[in-house]
């Protein structure tokens, strides 16, 4: 019996129109009458991702939430975090240096507020922010405290543009750090211990469920560690090639409700 489901919220929990459509949240809420946790696993920080808690009913108590492609685990009734894996200072003159060697823009998080350092604001900048609801502050480097506590650095670009300035990034900075694609112009550099799966498998250690006790379900390449964490690993129908080469299951598109066909096959078992 399956007690916990992880779930990406961008191409997976939404449709095309960025919506929660009503057979998945009728899931959803079936799947908490169970007493299966219902935990959304994003790369978005904690205010891009109330409104859906708050639809879901995912704010009750014993209620969880995993931010920053997992770099941040909490109780999402009370907000005490379980885990938050930051970068510091340090990683971020060393990446915002390595941003402008490659050629790609950049911007970054703390916990609530987005920065960047490029005053012709990027678009893909503007867009994170709108999608996020995250205040943006265009600042420089020596405005930034030193003991800044770095949820996450993201470069962003024009998928064609970044995905040549991918190319020129020194393996040191793979052995130092986690770094996904989640979206063709966004490329997320984190902690090296951060991911989506050691975050739901954090969580899971925490609750006292087992790994195969866990269900995850992701579209891209942020959601391969807890794809490949999973009891069962699901890929979106509408997921890239390699997230579905890994996956044991491949469920429906986003836009064919394939959240509410997972809960309704493995955990409702109709």
């Amino acid at each position: 019996m399956y007690k916990l489901i992880a779930l990406d919220i961008d191409g997976t929990l939404l449709n095309s129109s960025n919506q929660v459509t009503d057979s998945v949240k009728k899931a959803i809420k079936e799947s908490k009458e169970k007493g299966v946790k219902v935990v959304l696993c994003t790369g978005r920080p904690l205010k891009g991702v109330e409104n859906y808690l708050e639809e879901l009913n995912l704010k009750e108590e014993g209620d969880y939430v995993t931010t920053f492609n997992g770099a941040l685990v909490q109780n999402s009734h009370t907000g005490e975090s379980i885990s938050h894996l930051t970068l510091d200072y340090n990683d971020l003159c060393d990446l915002y240096e390595l941003s402008l060697e490659i050629g790609s823009r950049s911007h970054f998080y703390d916990t609530r507020t987005l920065y960047t350092f490029n005053k012709d604001v990027s678009d893909y900048t503007v867009y994170e922010s709108y999608l996020t609801g995250s205040h943006l502050n265009v600042t420089t480097l020596d405005q930034i405290p030193k003991d800044i506590a770095m949820s996450k650095f993201m470069m962003i670009d024009h998928p064609e543009i970044l995905d040549e300035c991918v190319k020129k990034i020194p393996q040191k900075f793979y052995e130092k750090y986690t770094i996904v694609r989640s979206m063709p112009f966004f490329l997320e550099i984190l902690n090296p211990n951060a991911n989506k799966g050691a975050g739901i498998s954090l969580l899971s250690e925490e609750l006292g469920i087992k790994q195969d006790e866990v269900i995850c379900v992701g579209d891209a390449g942020n959601d391969k560690h807890m794809i490949e964490y999973a009891g069962l690993g699901v890929a979106m129908g509408n997921a890239t090639d390699d997230i579905k080469e890994i996956a044991n299951y491949v469920t429906r598109t986003n836009d064919e409700d394939g959240v509410a066909h997972v809960i309704n096959k493995f955990i409702l078992e109709r």
